[in-house]
């Protein structure tokens, strides 16, 4: 996710933010090298000339050259632009009351994404207490309304279609539906083009009539860049745009459009997809992309995913165990298990300071699919008792995972040291203190995440106070 933007700045950052002293002559230097990654990553031409210019306007002043700090207050500087840049603040959709019906329009071209975030948008919704309802209003692409049909029924909402051809028909009496049934959210997923063209618009702007939505959404595909937000802009000036979901975004190394959508527009980004999965749809946080561009990790997202995959019970339950030093293989593999459910290991690594740009690889975390098929291939009996694994069950164990003795051996000596580690960080808290400050946080605020470099046990991180996370992450840009 935005992998070549995010090198080029952390580099840029790491270079001017160490200096204890800093001069114009520097400052220009670092402007200039951000104005070609800026330019580089597809950012519109009128967006990179505003950054630059407030940017040097701002940072020649005495509050940096003068500051005790002056490499760090200029890197606050380009935080603080990047986040107005992607729109200063996350927006929330505006939905009526759940007495009354909500209409959320979604318009975008052919292939950006639309039917399949409608679905993902459906399932948050769901999740938050709505009772949302998928109207089929795509009559023009082939097997449209099935693929929604198919999405609806994976998560267990409802989708409106009719054999009628007329979708501006479809769309009204989908409202009619959702008044008689009781739901409170109609998603209207509308046909799109491979290029916008007169009859679409026509066809929109009827359909938008007929439903008065309170959002008008354009789903845009972010790996396009500035085409993106002329599309963004054409749409807006016949539909009236209240805002962006971006689809793509985990395959988007550059991130022109995210950088130049707010500025040119004046909507907000409200939604990532960032995955093909159902739950990969995630709340555009302005100050917290920023925060990965930069390097600087998004530890509140991490926190964030980790409460929403780790069971409470479970956790309480491995707790015990550490404490009581009876962690398992099956413990291990059920940890494995957990970080998979966060997303891929670059996604996480991209929220740990200064873990942004390191390659996966390059870590032992990387082997978890190995790891997880080396256990998987013991029986239970040896997964909750390892010292029982001698040479032949190392055999065997290593022909039905497809790996060698030299792997499996490599894991337990790991296990080992991960169960003597964790006995030690469950103990200490001035253990627990020091793996913290690594990450460059508050100690107090995250407890012990013991394990394989803290990362195996997320179940630490449940519970947490979000607030005063998020206050701690101010404190570290």
């Amino acid at each position: 996710m935005l992998e070549k933007i995010t090198n080029t700045f952390s580099g840029i950052i790491k270079k001017i933010s160490g200096k204890s002293t800093i001069t114009e002559k520097n400052i220009e230097d670092a402007v200039e090298e951000i104005k070609m990654a800026l330019l580089e990553a597809d950012v519109n031409l009128r967006v990179v000339r505003r950054f630059v210019n407030s940017t040097i306007e701002e940072a020649k002043g005495e509050k940096v050259l003068r500051s005790v700090n002056p490499g760090q207050q200029f890197t606050k500087i380009i935080y603080d632009k990047m986040v107005s840049m992607l729109g200063d603040s996350k927006q929330d959709l505006h939905l009526k009351g759940p007495d009354t019906q909500s209409v959320i329009l979604m318009l975008g071209l052919q292939g950006a994404g639309k039917t399949t975030a409608a679905h993902k948008l459906a399932a948050r919704l769901l999740k938050e207490g709505r009772k949302p309802l998928l109207a089929a209003c795509d009559l023009v692409r082939p097997a449209a309304v099935e693929q929604l049909s198919q999405l609806g029924e994976k998560i267990g909402v409802p989708v409106y279609k009719e054999n009628s051809k007329d979708a501006v028909k479809n769309a009204k009496e989908s409202i009619d539906f959702a008044k008689k049934n009781g739901y409170d959210t109609i998603i209207i997923d509308t046909a799109g083009r491979l290029q916008i063209d007169e009859e679409m618009m026509a066809e929109l702007v009827k359909i938008k009539k007929a439903t008065d939505p309170v959002e008008v959404l354009l789903v845009a595909d972010s790996m396009t860049g500035q085409n993106a937000v002329e599309i963004a802009k054409s749409f807006d000036e016949q539909l009236g745009l209240t805002g962006v979901i971006l689809t793509k975004f985990d395959s988007d190394a550059r991130g022109g459009a995210a950088l130049s959508l707010k500025t040119i527009t004046n909507k907000p980004i409200l939604f990532i997809g960032t995955g093909e999965k159902t739950e990969d749809f995630e709340v555009f946080h302005p100050e917290r992309i920023a925060s990965r561009i930069l390097g600087m990790g998004d530890v509140v997202s991490l926190v964030e995913k980790a409460q929403e995959t780790v069971d409470e019970e479970a956790a309480l339950k491995l707790q015990k165990k550490l404490q009581r030093n009876e962690f398992t293989l099956q413990d291990m593999l059920e940890q494995f298990q957990s970080v998979k459910k966060m997303g891929s290991m670059q996604s996480l690594m991209e929220m740990i300071p200064g873990m942004s740009g390191v390659d996966p690889s390059s870590m032992d975390l990387s082997s978890l699919k190995k790891n997880e098929a080396i256990i998987q291939s013991m029986t239970y009996k040896e997964r909750l008792n390892h010292l029982i694994i001698g040479p032949s069950r190392r055999k065997r164990i290593a022909k039905g995972s497809g790996t060698s003795v030299a792997d499996v051996n490599k894991l337990l000596k790991q296990f080992e040291k991960t169960k003597l580690m964790m006995k030690k960080v469950s103990r200490n808290k001035g253990m627990q203190g020091k793996m913290m400050n690594q990450l460059g946080l508050d100690p107090s605020a995250l407890g012990g995440m013991g394990g394989l470099g803290g990362m195996s046990d997320m179940s630490s991180l449940k519970g947490m106070d979000m607030k005063k996370l998020q206050e701690l992450a101010k404190r570290f840009r």
